[in-house]
């Protein structure tokens, strides 16, 4: 396993980037270049004329170069059975028949193969130019549901690939306590179940362990209510809050049922239950939040909360259209994570946010705010959702940067100018250029902290870690885990 060092360049002099465009703290800028210290944090961005003498030039000619994406919510087991849930006979029927598959694929791995998993999941983040990934965290325990020796061994193995990859990460470790309201324990989900205390314990636990490492970030993450009662939210909410104000995340109005059973048992919808209570603030992400009304957006924008929508798996499951446009009118921050793994793809998640919403409605730039009097924002709508595919993602994940501005680190990305799909790109239309046209293709390098990971493409590990994939991929279809179908929220 090859591990980056967490530092910058071996150096001691500035490093000034030279792409044909630069993109930087929501602006587009031809002929400049990003400075970048030894560090590996931002300087400043420098026009032509005012490069300095001592500074190391790196030209990237061909490139534009902007901010590193952010993928604010991954599963990274999920990746095992990508495509083999689509037909009605696998799975393919509901998110409830497609959840059974999921939980075999859960069942499988042991600490060595999540390992395995993740890196290849985090390798192809990489190569779509993804810096930093949130990894909501949930299998805990062997395959028989009893606790490893170390607690926190498979949650170590997923930090070691992101590590081995050079990514950054928040691990949130995920609270699962029960199957659902008045459900008996399921036993796809042996794996992820803690008492209470234990997982405040174990959460605690690993946060002490990685503090030294800045590319690792602990944040907490009650599942959802149906898994998490009301009750047991205060205390994971209160530890993050009293130990650095930590993210927290969760499922949250994925599906109709969710809402259902809310109501039965507390006699309101999650978003109100939990507001009422006071459990959401700026450090909060709900991850979906699909079927919820004005007046619930209205809660979650007065706490200051971000919202993960993770569109190419919302449409893979079927989950339903988020009401995007109402997030941005009322002024929601929204970021964008890759969940299930049916697709690693930034772009397309992006473009897909604003294309749902023109299905809906027979029109076109929905959330184009400048043409909408009275929303949060007069971003253009490439702006508002390069923000969400960047700076968005950092925020809700507890990490600085996602724009490139002075002081934030270097994390960044370049795209090829002579691909196809951004052939004649210009910096006046950037920004909508790279959401609507751009693809994963054209990504050619990634830094992070002004470290490269990936060169013409590729990271240097890629065989390797593709080899070693493909053995893991055999073995789980090779022996299948058999699990009792339990088609019930």
């Amino acid at each position: 396993m090859r591990v980056f060092p967490c530092g910058g360049f071996c150096g001691q002099v500035n490093t000034l980037f030279q792409p044909d465009i630069l993109y930087a703290h929501g602006q587009a800028f031809a002929s400049a270049g990003l400075l970048v210290d030894d560090a590996g944090n931002v300087v400043r961005i420098v026009p032509a004329p005012q490069i300095p003498d001592d500074a190391e030039r790196v030209p990237l000619p061909g490139r534009v170069l902007i901010p590193a994406f952010a993928n604010a919510h991954s599963h990274a087991f999920q990746r095992l059975f990508r495509a083999r849930a689509e037909g009605r006979r696998v799975g393919g029927d509901t998110f409830w028949t497609w959840r059974e598959q999921m939980y075999r694929a859960a069942a499988f791995a042991d600490p060595d193969q999540m390992f395995d998993i993740a890196r290849a999941v985090f390798l192809e983040m990489a190569q779509t130019g993804i810096a930093l990934v949130g990894e909501f965290h949930y299998v805990h325990r062997d395959r028989d549901g009893r606790a490893y020796s170390n607690p926190n061994a498979m949650a170590d193995s997923v930090l070691a690939a992101a590590r081995s990859i050079g990514l950054r990460i928040t691990l949130l470790r995920t609270a699962y306590f029960r199957a659902g309201f008045g459900l008996d324990p399921h036993p796809g989900q042996m794996r992820f179940y803690e008492q209470p205390d234990e997982y405040l314990e174990n959460l605690a636990a690993l946060a002490t362990q990685h503090t030294s490492d800045p590319f690792i970030h602990i944040g907490a993450a009650p599942h959802s209510i149906r898994a998490v009662p009301l009750a047991d939210f205060r205390p994971i909410v209160d530890w993050c809050r009293s130990t650095g104000a930590r993210p927290v995340h969760l499922h949250i109005s994925e599906q109709p049922a969710e809402n259902q059973a809310c109501l039965r048992e507390f006699g309101s919808t999650p978003v109100t239950a939990l507001t009422d209570q006071g459990m959401f603030d700026a450090k909060t992400t709900l991850v979906h939040a699909i079927h919820i009304t004005e007046d619930e957006m209205a809660r979650i924008a007065h706490a200051g909360a971000t919202i993960c929508s993770c569109p190419t798996t919302e449409r893979n499951l079927g989950d339903g259209i988020f009401p995007a446009d109402l997030a941005a009118r009322l002024g929601v921050p929204i970021a964008f994570g890759s969940d299930s793994q049916a697709q690693i793809d930034p772009f397309e998640d992006a473009r897909q946010l604003e294309y749902h919403l023109r299905l809906r409605d027979r029109e076109r730039g929905i959330l184009d705010s400048a043409s909408r009097p009275g929303w949060a924002s007069d971003d253009s709508i490439g702006t508002a959702l390069l923000r969400s595919m960047t700076a968005n993602g950092y925020r809700a994940l507890g990490v600085p940067g996602g724009s490139l501005a002075p002081g934030e680190p270097a994390d960044f990305l370049t795209l090829r100018l002579d691909d196809m799909a951004l052939l004649g790109t210009e910096a006046a239309s950037l920004p909508e250029q790279i959401v609507f046209s751009a693809s994963r293709a054209a990504v050619d390098q990634l830094y992070v902290q002004g470290r490269q990971l990936v060169a013409n493409g590729l990271h240097p590990d890629a065989d390797e870690i593709r080899a070693r994939y493909r053995i893991l991929q055999q073995q789980f279809l090779s022996h299948p885990v058999q699990l009792p179908i339990q088609e019930t929220i």
